[in-house]
């Protein structure tokens, strides 16, 4: 079921220091948020992947660290595959080029 489209008759109840309260309603006015529906999207996004929707143990930084090294060194590596003649390559200036950035 999807939080959003799902009847709101349950209650959740927490205690909160209300400095740290009013700072993340503020950061969440500023997404256009509510504290409760930003509550709400994390619930969501807890379902949606089964757990909580981010790495959470003492090495999370080093794991996170290591998984983004893991899935550029892969990421490099299929372009590396990708070119099988020098026909193959685009100059830096025709990459540019194509995104509209002037060298």
């Amino acid at each position: 079921m999807n939080i959003i489209d799902a009847p709101k008759t349950g209650t959740f109840q927490m205690r909160i220091n209300p400095e740290i309260k009013k700072q993340v309603e503020n950061l969440y006015a500023k997404c256009g948020m509510t504290l409760t529906d930003a509550v709400n999207a994390f619930f969501q996004q807890s379902l949606n992947v089964g757990g909580l929707p981010f790495l959470m143990n003492q090495n999370s930084k080093e794991t996170l660290r290591q998984q983004a090294i893991e899935l550029l060194l892969s990421e490099i590596a299929i372009g590396e595959k990708s070119v099988s003649s020098e026909a193959d390559w685009i100059s830096e200036e025709d990459m540019l080029s194509e995104f509209g950035v002037q060298a």
